[in-house]
């Protein structure tokens, strides 16, 4: 008797996007820029608020990269449930009007050996690698994931995932495009944010992973996303990254008009090669 998929339910439908499936698509079509070619990327760098918000960041990092077969996405774990680096490695994920399969091979090959742990129960509920389904597929719609839930690590255990998933990634043949879901700083006043968050990004810039870490530690900065950041930046030099290009970067004041309390959103795009 065949095996039966496992079936990951969305749990922000209707909340940072929206249910019906045709709003869904028009929704993501519109947020998506026209005039934007696509170009080989080993990374993206994308926020994960509710798309009033940061949909327009994301939908521009993604149209600016081109999307393979395959994406690991790595997301913070917001709830604290399941392990530290935790795989879903069967199933498929619903949408509103589609389902995104995950890439079984790759994902178990990922979750095999430590830091990473084959753990569907940190996903359940976790918003941060959803959000980005829509815009994967709106870009290639046979596109497959592995999903990544990542808790709080040490430096160490974030260079070693790094090298894990850089391994893992090259040994597979194949393109994939590494996925870091994350905000920046969050509920400060915009002047606050915008310092704060330009250090963090200073070091997404240089490609500096151990920079990134020890300067949202120091500065004490809400980037909620600093951990799968670090990981993706890490492995996209070990898979050969020379440059991040921003595509943008703004804040939740730009849609509330309230500045005095903002979220920060960054996108980049990683890549090879000359600049």
């Amino acid at each position: 008797m065949a095996r039966r998929a496992a079936v990951r339910e969305p749990a922000v439908a209707g909340q940072f996007y929206p249910r019906d499936p045709e709003d869904l698509r028009r929704t993501v079509a519109g947020l998506t820029p026209d005039g934007l070619r696509p170009e080989e990327a080993l990374a993206v760098i994308v926020p994960h608020a509710g798309y009033v918000y940061s949909g327009a960041v994301a939908a521009e990092t993604f149209a600016r990269a081109r999307v393979p077969e395959t994406a690991v996405v790595i997301g913070p774990n917001h709830y604290g449930r399941g392990a530290p680096l935790a795989v879903a490695t069967t199933g498929v994920w619903r949408l509103p009007g589609r389902s995104v399969p995950i890439d079984e091979a790759l994902a178990r090959r990922l979750a095999a050996s430590p830091p990473y742990t084959a753990d569907h129960s940190a996903h359940a509920r976790e918003h941060s690698i959803e959000v980005q389904l829509p815009f994967l597929a709106h870009s290639n719609p046979q596109v497959a994931i592995v999903p990544v839930c990542a808790s709080l690590l040490g430096l160490g255990d974030c260079l070693a995932a790094a090298e894990r998933l850089a391994r893992t990634v090259r040994d597979s043949g194949r393109r994939v495009l590494l996925v870091a879901s994350t905000d920046m700083s969050h509920y400060v006043s915009r002047q606050e944010a915008s310092r704060l968050d330009t250090l963090a990004l200073e070091r997404v810039e240089a490609l500096d992973p151990e920079g990134l870490y020890q300067t949202v530690a120091a500065n004490r900065i809400s980037m909620c996303g600093v951990i799968p950041t670090t990981i993706i930046l890490a492995a996209a030099k070990a898979l050969g990254a020379t440059r991040a290009e921003r595509a943008r970067y703004t804040d939740s004041g730009e849609t509330s008009g309230d500045t005095s309390q903002v979220v920060g959103y960054a996108g980049y795009v990683i890549r090879r090669g000359p600049g």
